[in-house]
């Protein structure tokens, strides 16, 4: 585990930035793991100045998303497809086609998870993944349970999930109950984790995530197992590493 403790945002953002773009320039044709939520915005400001600055091209790059809403249209200021428009899609030069987010609006939930596993199959690994870790230890989606699923699949939403996501809505009524993620053993397949991590109210989470024991109650313990885990923190979340 490489980990890594910063005094500002800047600093971390600029961190998380050049991590990717590095692996971007040597590896034109990287595949990337994206996560939403308020952790890796900044991250995705300072990538889509890289590009702005003609440092990085995304041209030749294949995304997958950790997961998407389900029953949240597409065009929902809150769906992850929105959010990935907002803050990075619509500002880099990634092909539409080479985007992949899973459909939570899908018909057949079931297909729409064979489908996006299909593509994972396909791309063979993921190179980089990006992690945010929920207050209750989840990732992505996966959220503690007596077992784990290693594939894309349908999850309800925990209670303490859905309060932690309210902020982005008018009410908790309004946060969806479901989501479609990507599953632990997908996540873990990848060559690299980048797990990014802010706040004091992730201190006590992410300590028990990275030094306590592996359970599959708290579903981020489990990477404590990845060959390649790269860690950044900021001082908040950090403090009980210090």
């Amino acid at each position: 585990m490489n980990l890594h403790i910063f005094q500002n945002q800047q600093e971390l953002n600029e961190a998380g930035a050049g991590i990717i773009t590095s692996l971007v320039q040597m590896q034109p044709k990287a595949v990337l793991g994206l996560a939403t939520g308020g952790t890796p915005v900044g991250i995705y400001e300072e990538l889509v100045k890289a590009f702005d600055k003609g440092r990085v091209s995304f041209k030749n790059v294949t995304t997958f998303n950790l997961d998407e809403y389900v029953g949240l249209p597409v065009d929902h200021p809150e769906s992850y497809h929105a959010y990935m428009q907002q803050h990075l899609f619509a500002h880099i030069d990634l092909p539409a086609a080479s985007a992949h987010i899973p459909n939570g609006n899908a018909p057949d939930l079931e297909a729409e998870c064979a489908r996006f596993n299909e593509l994972l199959d396909d791309a063979k690994q993921i190179d980089l993944q990006i992690l945010g870790l929920g207050h209750n230890g989840h990732i992505g989606f996966n959220e503690p349970d007596d077992s784990l699923v290693s594939g894309t699949h349908l999850v309800e939403l925990k209670a303490e999930t859905r309060e932690a996501n309210a902020r982005f809505f008018n009410t908790i009524d309004e946060v969806p109950t479901h989501a479609l993620t990507m599953g632990v053993g997908t996540i873990l397949k990848a060559k690299t984790i980048l797990l990014i991590v802010r706040g004091a109210d992730k201190a006590e989470i992410v300590h028990r995530a990275l030094t306590g024991p592996i359970t599959t109650e708290v579903p981020a313990t489990l990477l404590q197992t990845h060959p390649h885990l790269v860690v950044l923190l900021d001082a908040e979340a950090g403090r009980f590493f210090e």
